[in-house]
């Protein structure tokens, strides 16, 4: 038995860097680094290394060489890093549990209820994994004198595939574009090569994530439904009800999140098959679903809905509103209440972390 290859934490980012910083160069669009150790900083900068974002050389070219690090910047990298800290261990820990828990599950186990959850608790588990990581990264990356680019815009709230990649890892999304879509010809060309070049793009952004034919299905999934916008699609879904075009949204994006969870070809077909009523579960006991939903689960279920939607930015919006209106006693209750939050957040997260609570991160094997 041969042993398995082992590869280098987080190569798939610090090579995608790489390769960006020499196609820049190269453009002219980024100047040459000469000092070799500025340039080994930026390819393996540690904050957004293992799982991003993808961050473009010209980006932090210049906060490279003069950077400057100041109290207000420490404080605002500070609650990002929270933030994520709490989509991570709050939300995404908790659901992950029971994600893994179903996924593990055999046809006679898997019941169509137990399906759905287990669809639905992955699809939170990926984007607060992630959307957690992405912003403790960006936090700690501002507190140390860097700007990195936003990874996420609240992509559940989108009402197309196309919106939806919009607002998804923006930073792989733009890499693909930048590097690979646009080099192929983009959407210059006919139409078929225009189809092509998606379909293309989104083959090689599958079997980034791995080589597997679920990661290949997963993007050649995404590719088909961006395809079809670009055809009909998108003109019968604007002039739809809204809230039909946010349904479609999720419920495309929830198959692709189990065909991208699947761990192989067999488990996604009867993974798919329970969803849709043909379950081979044996069990009959009304119950059985209890064993999976705590309330621990449903709280992160619910935050996740919640918190999946631009919950941070309105209440930011309305509280500089407030404190605009208000006296100098009210802006400082509103400033004391807003860092008590924060600080209550963060000690409740290390609690969790310190007990040895169920801990995964999902980004780091891709």
């Amino acid at each position: 038995m041969t042993d398995p290859v082992h590869l280098p934490l987080g190569i798939s980012f610090f090579t995608f860097q790489a390769i960006s910083y020499l196609v820049d160069v190269y453009r002219g669009d980024a100047k040459v680094e000469k000092n070799v150790f500025n340039l080994g900083l930026y390819i393996s900068m540690f904050p957004q290394l293992i799982a991003g974002p993808i961050v473009r050389f010209k980006t932090v070219a210049e906060q490279i060489h003069t950077r400057a690090v100041n109290l207000n910047q420490i404080s605002i990298g500070w609650r990002i890093f929270i933030i994520g800290l709490a989509q991570k261990v709050l939300i995404a820990n908790t659901v992950a549990l029971p994600a893994d828990q179903i996924f593990s599950l055999t046809p006679i186990e898997l019941t169509t209820a137990l399906a759905w959850l287990g669809s639905l608790c992955y699809s939170l588990q990926i984007y607060f994994d992630f959307a957690g990581y992405s912003n403790m990264a960006i936090g700690l990356g501002l507190m140390m004198g860097f700007t990195f680019p936003e990874n996420f815009s609240h992509p559940y709230i989108a009402q197309s595939i196309t919106e939806f990649w919009r607002r998804w890892h923006k930073s792989l999304s733009g890499w693909f574009r930048d590097y690979l879509y646009i080099p192929l010809g983009g959407n210059r060309g006919s139409s078929t090569r225009t189809y092509f070049n998606l379909f293309t793009v989104f083959f090689l952004c599958g079997l980034w994530h791995g080589a597997a034919w679920t990661f290949i299905i997963w993007g050649i999934y995404h590719g088909v439904f961006l395809v079809l916008e670009r055809l009909k699609l998108s003109d019968i879904l604007s002039a739809s009800w809204r809230p039909l075009r946010h349904i479609y949204l999720l419920l495309v994006v929830l198959f692709g999140w189990v065909i991208f969870r699947a761990e192989s070809i067999d488990h996604l077909i009867y993974f798919i098959q329970a969803m849709f009523g043909f379950s081979q579960a044996t069990i009959s006991n009304p119950y059985y679903l209890d064993l999976y939903i705590k309330n621990s689960t449903i709280t992160a279920i619910t935050l996740g809905v919640v918190f999946s939607m631009p919950v941070f930015a309105v209440l930011k919006t309305k509280i500089q509103q407030f404190k605009a209106t208000g006296h100098s006693y009210t802006t400082v209750m509103c400033s004391g209440i807003l860092e008590l939050f924060y600080a209550v957040i963060f000690i409740y997260a290390l609690m969790l972390v310190a007990s040895g609570s169920y801990n995964p991160f999902i980004y780091f094997r891709f």
